[in-house]
């Protein structure tokens, strides 16, 4: 058997869910790349990287395009952010990564590309149906993703907000897909997203308050 072959065979079967190696095993994988960007360690970007690869084997074998180009698009935004967070541990005094709040200049641009990139590529997938079997949900979870990488490869506390809107339309399409794992996976990543927006948030106060401390009355 394959490499392949095996990544996409059953693990085991729970509450009549098949559950394969790669969905379990690539979700895994993201879930811990979650939590580590929750902490702020630049080793969220190459497990979001595997992650990725091993994501497109699950669903290239549940025929859902969008959700394969979704998983190209990790993989080469963890480069990218992988660059970016190197890039601002140099930069910092302390050597650690800076958040803070998009400007509203940042936050329209964040929006915009979203609505006009889930129409593009929804429309794509419209007229293409053989690209994916739910064109507008794959479209939102497709440009939602990209959305939220770059929000936070720049350290902007919104991308917590992006990856939640993103779950509330993965969790039931990844069921519907027969992907359960990656279902009960996003319901994980919805605590902590919480989390990691409360911890990031707190970090933005903390970092401005020194700031103000040292300006003369």
């Amino acid at each position: 058997m394959s490499a392949l072959n095996w990544l996409n065979s059953e693990a085991f079967t729970a509450f009549g869910q098949h559950i394969r190696w790669s969905d379990m095993i690539g979700n895994s994988i993201g879930l811990a790349a979650l939590a580590l960007g929750w902490r702020r360690s630049i080793w969220t970007w190459p497990a979001q990287f595997l992650s990725g690869v091993i994501l497109v084997a699950a669903y290239a074998s549940a025929e859902l395009a969008g959700g394969v180009g979704k998983q190209l698009l990790v993989i080469g935004v963890a480069l990218w952010g992988w660059r970016q967070w190197q890039r601002g541990k140099r930069q910092a005094q302390d050597g650690s990564i800076a958040v803070r709040f998009a400007t509203w200049r940042e936050r329209g641009l964040l929006l915009a590309g979203a609505v006009v990139g889930t129409l593009a590529v929804g429309g794509l997938f419209t007229l293409y149906p053989w690209l994916s079997w739910s064109p507008w949900a794959d479209a939102y979870i497709f440009v939602g993703t990209l959305v939220a990488m770059i929000a936070q490869a720049r350290g902007l506390v919104e991308f917590w907000f992006a990856w939640l809107l993103v779950d509330l339309v993965g969790v039931p399409l990844a069921f519907s897909s027969n992907l359960a794992f990656s279902g009960l996976v996003y319901v994980v990543y919805f605590a902590l997203v919480l989390w990691g927006a409360y911890d990031w948030w707190q970090r933005t106060r903390t970092s401005v308050k020194p700031a103000l401390e040292g300006v003369p009355a």
